[in-house]
């Protein structure tokens, strides 16, 4: 490819809504363009890397007997209905009809579409296991999407599938892939670690994350040196719960006008924010749920909903709180609250004479206590664990970092098979749910995880792996320059480099500027020198060297560095 012909547009500036590294480098190097919020068009230096990256994962997919398919974006809302999804899997999901009025989604998921694929098709228990994968473009309708790629509502996506007749197979299954994924992260290039993470709305029994380490990630990395890591929506606190050992007092209710966070009624009271309790109200399925931890922790809404089985749960919106319960937030407590389903904390066992929101404007209760003043009946594990809590394997005080979540494997069970009813024969001839996994990568989100790990100041800093040119020729001077630069691209293309020629009329400054701010990582220049009989050449990031101006060195130090 010649600079000169090359679709690159670039800016000197980082764009107006640019929040990270990632979304004002890929916008500044031309790579992308955004369409709308969330959606981006993908320009031909980021169309070459993500083939790079998408080739990466097929290789090691087919390396573990995956066979690629191709499965439509657009899926009818009967499957989602017949999963019992369509309701639950919430807003995220773009619903539409078309023109006879049938319900159909774009697909932000493809496990009941793959699972009706293989209806009468796979039937008997002498075809598994089968892994299937895809890699093609999905949409969800993020409520606030944000930071570029990493979180855009239409991304590209690998997502695979595999089918079995016992959970031993599906074990073995979910290490190869597990395995492949350790190898994907290894040939881009990344710093990255495997997590224990939720299952989500996609459901499943057990599920693990790989995550690239990054100071703007969202994803919250719990580890400890005794090998254990999670996600803090995942890791279950297992520390020691504090006890209360004082007498009960008598109940009261207070007057705290207009305070209603938990900082403002410690200090309005004079307690100790351990010494409150936080009520929080949902809405699902099933209706109102109020949920209690202590205050000096947050809610894990991911193990709330993962308690109640419930994925379309949501926090109750003010209007619907005043409505249900006539109380404004921030004044809401279990004392009184007989006719909602109370889940609390195991925290909360162990305290006394604790402080609640009131059930009346501007009131709060002091020295509340359980079974006395109202009961729980339900008790779970509902907070965030946070840096420096206990291991929940050894012990230790938890370390701490943040990474972006680039693939996500998952454990289904019977979930989709069962609900669908697709079923197999056995080996008795007994009809049989399929054993489901269930493994996506996001190919889109890896090209700005890269970004995030590898720049610097001047722009991005590309792996070897998934530049979209390995090498930048460029050329500073006239006639003799040019020649040498010509017969250079020419014998690297020959020997299968890939590599790009700078051969724009502009400054030389622009062209090394160009070249560090999209990250190519090698760059060769071919100036002044060359009447010395020598050409630059320079890794991104490091000096610049000199070396003899004959074509097979260059080659080779080219594949040495």
């Amino acid at each position: 490819m010649r600079f000169s012909r090359l679709y690159a547009p670039t800016l000197r500036e980082d764009p107006s809504d640019a929040e990270i590294p990632s979304q004002a480098l890929l916008q500044r190097a031309g790579f992308i363009r955004k369409i709308a919020a969330g959606v981006y068009t993908y320009l031909p230096l980021a169309r070459r890397t993500l083939l790079k990256i998408e080739n990466i994962v097929r290789e090691e997919m087919n390396k573990i007997g995956a066979q690629e398919i191709l499965m439509p974006i657009i899926q009818p809302a009967e499957l989602w209905q017949r999963s019992g999804r369509w309701d639950d899997y919430g807003p995220e999901m773009m619903k539409l009809k078309d023109r006879h009025n049938r319900d159909f989604t774009l697909g932000p998921t493809h496990e009941e579409l793959v699972t009706e694929l293989i209806r009468n098709e796979l039937n008997s228990y002498k075809q598994l296991p089968v892994s299937l994968y895809q890699i093609t473009t999905k949409f969800r309708d993020e409520i606030r999407p944000r930071f570029g790629v990493l979180r855009a509502r239409e991304f590209i996506m690998k997502d695979a599938y595999s089918f079995h007749d016992s959970w031993e197979s599906l074990d073995e299954t979910y290490q190869l892939f597990k395995n492949a994924y350790s190898k994907i992260m290894e040939r881009i290039g990344l710093r990255y670690s495997i997590i224990e993470a939720a299952t989500g709305a996609i459901g499943g029994n057990e599920s693990h994350e790989f995550v690239a380490f990054a100071n703007t990630g969202e994803s919250n990395v719990l580890y400890c040196d005794c090998g254990y890591a999670g996600s803090d929506e995942r890791v279950p606190y297992k520390g020691d719960y504090e006890k209360d050992d004082e007498a009960e007092k008598k109940l009261e209710k207070v007057y705290t006008p207009n305070i209603r966070t938990v900082e403002q009624v410690a200090e309005f009271l004079n307690v100790p924010i351990r010494k409150i309790v936080k009520s929080l109200v949902f809405k699902g399925r099933e209706g109102f749920v109020m949920a209690l931890v202590p205050g000096d922790r947050e809610l894990n809404f991911e193990k709330l909903k993962a308690y109640l089985g419930d994925q379309s749960l949501q926090m109750a919106e003010a209007n619907e709180i005043l409505e249900e319960f006539g109380v404004p937030i921030g004044f809401l407590g279990p004392v009184g609250a007989d006719k909602v389903r109370i889940v609390a904390d195991y925290g909360i066992k162990y305290m006394k004479n604790f402080v609640v929101g009131g059930m009346e404007k501007d009131y709060h209760y002091i020295n509340v206590n359980l079974d006395r003043d109202f009961k729980v009946s339900e008790w779970t594990d509902l907070v965030v664990v946070q840096i420096g809590d206990p291991c929940p394997v050894c012990g230790k005080p938890l370390k701490g970092e943040k990474g972006i979540e680039l693939g996500h494997i998952f454990k289904l069970g019977t979930k989709y098979s069962d609900s669908m009813n697709v079923k197999y024969m056995d080996k008795d001839g007994k009809m049989k749910s399929f054993i489901m996994g269930c493994y996506g990568w996001g190919i889109s989100r890896t090209l700005g995880a890269i970004v995030e790990q590898l720049h610097d100041d001047d722009g991005i800093i590309w792996p070897r792996s998934v530049a979209p040119y390995e090498v930048d020729i460029v050329v500073v001077g006239k006639e003799k320059e040019k020649e040498f630069s010509e017969k250079l691209y020419s014998y690297l293309l020959d020997k299968g480099v890939d590599v790009i020629i700078d051969d724009r009329n502009v400054s030389p400054g622009v062209k090394f500027k160009d070249a560090d701010l999209i990250g190519f990582p090698l760059r060769i220049t071919v100036g002044r020198k060359l009447k010395e009989g020598k050409v630059e050449i320079k890794e991104r990031g490091r000096e610049a060297i000199l070396i003899d101006a004959n074509m097979e060195q260059i080659l080779n130090a080219i594949n040495e560095i």
